[in-house]
């Protein structure tokens, strides 16, 4: 009996797709919206460079958090099958397809290989209450240099007292540091034009050659209603370090830093035309390093220019609302 019940509910439901509905409707003719927003959220991630950023920024907004539209794709799948829609069904191959073009190189791990340096980036939060903790943290990678963001007169003497033994070459200007094994020449501020120091540029003399490193921290972006993505400065900010890092004649060039955006965001591309992420070229996943506690963004960067990342990734959490990142390269 139950058998015979279940095989009628089978039959049932696929009479359902390949009949009519209530109002005399084929399957191929059910859910036209939501095919549309299938076709529309294609759009989205096809066309995202042309969203305008005149109202509050939406372009920029929109490719902060842009490989997050393809959570829309299950949402639009699961209403498709609830409403019995073949044609809901077949649009969404639009947005699969593009999702995957767009982000599907980075769902595999593209490490491996050797490596001459080591470099670690971390925020570490003028709120965090364990200074000590967290650079054990950063200690625990082993790195070559470190980059720091948001030193303050409060944590910077328990940040030197955990660094300075392992890492006697150091630089800090402002609210920005970095902490090398190797020899540093050459240190000097940069002019980001927020009106204090947040950046700096030095020269690492590495065993297998010279590197020129830039630390750098751009202002932070915030989401209003009555605002938008307010991001005018950090964008200022930007176009500053970028014209920074093109005059920078040294071959080999690393870029750390708290940039406050994601690679696929239009207002970083002064900096982004010309580096090379480490994440993106061999990193395993999105590598989200913000907020710590439910990772959503990659705001923090290392990047590259004349040399080649064999390996990046996250570290653990810290007493930091950003996760530390980390990178190997080949000189």
């Amino acid at each position: 009996m139950a058998e015979a019940t279940a095989e009628r509910q089978r039959q049932r439901a696929a009479q359902s797709w390949r009949g009519r509905d209530s109002r005399g409707r084929g399957t191929w003719r059910r859910g036209p919206l939501l095919a549309l927003l299938a076709v529309l959220l294609a759009c989205v991630l096809v066309f995202h460079r042309q969203i305008p950023d005149g109202l509050g920024n939406l372009g920029s907004l929109t490719e902060t958090f842009l490989p997050w539209f393809g959570l829309g794709i299950p949402v639009l799948l699961v209403l498709g099958l609830l409403r019995k829609s073949a044609v809901a069904v077949a649009a969404l191959a639009l947005p699969v397809a593009v999702w995957f073009a767009l982000f599907g190189a980075l769902l595999g791990d593209k490490g491996g290989g050797g490596w001459d340096f080591t470099a670690v980036q971390h925020n570490v939060s003028a709120d965090n209450t364990d200074v000590s903790g967290t650079m054990d943290t950063l200690l625990a990678a082993r790195p070559d240099v470190i980059s720091l963001e948001e030193l303050t007169a409060a944590n910077l003497p328990e940040v030197r007292t955990k660094l300075d033994p392992a890492y006697p070459y150091h630089v800090v200007e402002g609210t920005v540091g970095l902490w090398s094994r190797w020899k540093l020449t050459g240190s000097e501020a940069v002019d980001i034009r927020i009106g204090w120091t947040r950046a700096l540029r030095t020269v690492v003399h590495a065993p297998k050659g010279d590197v020129a490193v830039f630390v750098a921290h751009l202002p932070s972006v915030r989401v209003k209603f009555d605002g938008g993505f307010t991001a005018n400065r950090r964008n200022a900010s930007a176009e500053a370090l970028g014209e920074a890092l093109a005059a920078e004649r040294t071959s080999r060039v690393l870029l750390l830093g708290d940039l406050n955006g994601t690679m696929n965001d239009r207002a970083l591309a002064p900096i982004t035309s010309q580096m090379r992420s480490a994440q993106g070229s061999a990193g395993a996943g999105f590598g989200f390093s913000w907020p710590a506690a439910m990772p959503m963004a990659r705001i923090d960067q290392i990047m590259s220019r004349g040399i080649t990342p064999t390996d990046a990734w996250t570290l653990p959490r810290t007493g930091s609302d950003h996760l530390p990142i980390a990178a190997h390269f080949a000189l």
